[in-house]
């Protein structure tokens, strides 16, 4: 039995001002003291970066839909070893999660999954006594879900204040805060949400700060702090990736440095997906490597998503992760074996990228080797031949363009070829999540077989080269950074 104390941070409806009060509550109780594990429900790579600064940890995701129910509590666990309080912030409305799936991947499910209490953040500005009948529908919709707090977000008024309080005294959940309006809270957005940390590093700090402020001024942090104590004691081991991902690859796991700033292919109703398609494999490279080898791992304002998971697995399975920066760095890490590129907005740095010439380079004949190289979104758009009409790596037969349709939601997919992270007919789930768009949206072979929530192909797997708009949690599919890395150790 492992006894963290815990809050789940919520809300009625996306723009209520959770975010702001989840990083607030996490810099706060920081400044206190205290050990604090951020954590946010779903797939958001933005919001977790906000948290990692507010608290000095890695903000982690718990997505029950790419990594199942059963691995969220682990998960939970392993990011909150050693803290003194974990905090984990919501996603949307409390009780949406997958579409059409009923509570899959909620703050609500995942609230129950953490047997946490949720303290409910409610926006007050057009509301009055409504608001008792509001927190009331939210407590009592699932017995299951202890809503135990509210906090009143823009409130108007003292006079406003006091009739919130007042009707929410016979609603039987207590008030634990109460914040006005404040511009130097807000964070600015865009096409995809919020503007991540690293492109905004300073002015990010002097959010957080005044956010922390906010919320030592109106909430009550102790109370809120006797809550989090009230949770009970979970049952469940850490996620461990030492034990899923080195499957006897070398006795230890590497260490990981930075550089620079920052199911079967014959299933009933998949044939059709695998029709004409040539079975990939892995490439040939034969890198210079030491004991552990050097997987670069690109960072920097342009490429800001990735899950810690995937850093720990690719460690624990023998790599040296290198981070680099394409905006700066000219050349990819000393001795670079394999290349991973995640998401971010390179769309916003397509000039920068492009001026980088060496690097482009440099990325193209890793490819031309043979070298296995995984990207995701943002690193589709790198490999490609021109992203807005800019010059990129091209290493893939593909240009690639913003767009005004947002492509967005969770996706069920399978592999259709052997490829450096899956086998073919792997299944995995993963999301989407761009404004842009790639041209072709598949080659030769496709990288997957989406099967939901619409069945087509989409990526490429050339030669080593595995590169989709899929993001996928690693953690949900543990075989993954181990076959990455026994590609490597069987060069």
């Amino acid at each position: 039995m492992v006894n963290v104390p815990r809050l789940v941070i919520a809300a009625p409806a996306s723009g209520s001002g959770k975010t702001t009060i989840a990083t607030g509550l996490m810099r706060a109780f920081t400044d206190a003291g205290l050990a604090v594990s951020p954590h946010k429900v779903g797939p958001d790579y933005i919001d977790p970066g906000y948290h990692a600064l507010a608290t000095g940890r890695p903000g982690r995701n718990l997505d029950a839909y790419m990594c199942g129910p059963e691995r969220i509590a682990p998960l939970f666990l392993h990011g909150a070893a050693g803290c003194d309080l974990a905090l984990v912030e919501g996603v949307m409305g409390l009780y949406d999660g997958a579409s059409g799936q009923g509570e899959l991947a909620s703050t609500a499910h995942v609230a129950k999954l953490l047997k946490a209490p949720v303290v409910l953040v409610v926006d007050a500005s057009s509301q009055s006594r409504s608001v008792a009948a509001l927190v009331h529908g939210f407590a009592s919709w699932d017995p299951e879900v202890r809503v135990a707090g509210v906090i009143l977000n823009k409130v108007g008024s003292d006079r406003h204040e006091h009739l919130l309080r007042e009707a929410l005294e016979e609603s039987g959940v207590p008030v634990l805060g109460a914040l006005r309006r404040v511009r130097a809270v807000d964070t600015p957005s865009r096409h995809l949400g919020l503007v991540p940390v690293a492109e905004r590093r300073a002015d990010a700090l002097a959010a957080v700060a005044a956010q922390a402020a906010q919320v030592r001024a109106g909430c009550d942090l102790q109370g809120l702090l006797a809550l989090a104590h009230s949770a009970p004691p979970l049952a469940d081991d850490p996620w461990d990736p030492t034990g899923i991902a080195c499957g006897g690859l070398l006795p230890h796991p590497a260490p990981s440095r930075n550089r620079g700033s920052a199911p079967d292919p014959a299933a009933p109703g998949l044939q059709g997906l695998w029709a004409g398609v040539p079975q990939g494999g892995t490439g040939g490279h034969k890198p210079t490597t030491g004991p552990h080898p050097t997987v670069a791992l690109a960072g920097g304002p342009a490429f800001t998503f990735s899950y810690a998971e995937h850093t720990e697995l690719l460690t624990a399975a023998g790599a040296e992760v290198v981070t680099f920066d394409p905006l700066r760095d000219e050349q990819l890490p000393e001795h670079t074996a394999a290349l991973v590129i995640g998401g971010g907005f390179p769309e916003m740095h397509a000039a920068e990228l492009s001026a980088n010439e060496p690097l482009r380079k440099a990325v193209a004949a890793l490819a031309e080797s043979g070298a296995s190289i995984a990207a995701e979104c943002a690193g589709l758009l790198y490999l490609s031949r021109s992203l807005d009409g800019r010059p990129m790596c091209g290493v893939l037969p593909a240009d690639a363009r913003m767009s005004e349709r947002l492509t967005l939601g969770y996706r069920e997919a399978v592999a259709i070829a052997d490829n450096p992270l899956a086998a073919a007919g792997t299944r995995v789930r993963g999301h989407e999540f761009h404004r842009t768009v790639v041209e072709p949206g598949t080659g030769a072979t496709p990288a997957w077989g989406m099967t939901h929530p619409e069945r087509r192909t989409e990526g490429f797997v050339q030669g080593g080269v595995h590169a989709s708009y899929l993001h996928t949690h690693w953690a949900g599919s543990p075989g993954t950074a181990h076959r990455f890395m026994a590609g490597l150790f069987r060069r």
